[in-house]
């Protein structure tokens, strides 16, 4: 029976059913910490640097928010496009909870319990840091929605890039040319950086941001390093395969047999299998 079940979980049929779930954990885990970076920041600047205090990160929430609503009206969509993200994380993190009910009750000078009384003067004491951590959170959701809309962009010019780098090592390929596995896995972590801690900027920036500048950028960005990735990518992942160029084979035939080595002349190339 142990043995069955160690079958079971270390076969294919676990990991199509886990990976779901490990997906969404990662992506739950991944927002959870991002939110957290964000009132972090918040705060930070509400209570040390802008001299408005929260004021300010209001002001920059309709900054933000009027930005979002004109780039969603250029597209062709409404404004719920941007509201509906911000509104939903809000519910999620304060309605769901009883934050924003408890703010409510306590705002309007109704008699409490005795605990209540002194959550009262928690919530009382620590108002403009909750206060600033749903602004926060109202403006993080808008970011992303803005984020969002230009996924279709950075999806193209990545599928360009990755186009463009397959033709690449094609040609690279038919002439002889060798494939580099530390530029391979230079571009690929290049690529996880641009994606992770860009958006990551771009969502937690404490100041406005210009979108229509600094996504083409970013973007521009990605598509230099998908150009390498992709070209390499089909080549890398055999390693039992090994390019050998034309000057190579003399030296190679000479140390061993055709029928023994399984050499196959194909143009300018020599590929071992």
């Amino acid at each position: 029976m142990s043995s069955r079940n160690a079958a079971f979980h270390d076969g294919a049929l676990t990991g199509v059913l886990l990976s779901p779930l490990k997906l969404a954990f990662s992506l739950a885990l991944g927002l959870v910490a991002l939110l957290l970076c964000a009132w972090i920041v918040d705060w930070v600047f509400v209570f040390k640097v802008w001299p408005q205090g929260i004021v300010r990160l209001r002001e920059l929430l309709a900054h933000d928010l009027a930005g979002g609503i004109a780039l969603a009206a250029r597209q062709g969509a409404g404004a719920g496009v941007i509201t509906a993200p911000a509104n939903a994380l809000y519910s999620i993190v304060f309605e769901a909870t009883g934050i924003h009910d408890m703010g409510t009750q306590f705002a309007n000078g109704s008699a409490l319990s005795i605990p209540d009384t002194i959550m009262r003067r928690s919530y009382v004491s620590h108002r403009e840091g909750i206060e600033a951590a749903m602004v926060g959170t109202q403006l993080l959701g808008v970011r992303a929605a803005i984020l969002a809309r230009f996924a279709p962009l950075l999806l193209l010019l990545y599928a360009v890039g990755a186009a463009d780098g397959f033709t690449q090592r094609a040609i690279r390929r038919a002439c002889g040319g060798r494939e580099s596995a530390s530029l391979y896995h230079r571009a690929k972590y290049l690529q996880l950086a641009v994606l992770g801690l860009g958006g990551a900027g771009l969502l937690l920036w404490p100041g406005p941001v210009r979108w229509e500048l600094c996504v083409p950028a970013g973007a521009v960005l990605l598509l230099t390093c998908t150009h390498p990735d992709a070209g390499r990518l089909l080549t890398l992942s055999k390693p039992s395969e090994r390019t050998v160029t034309a000057w190579e084979l003399p030296a190679a035939a000479s140390s061993a047999s055709p029928a023994r080595t399984g050499f196959i002349v194909n143009s300018h190339l020599v590929t071992e299998r």
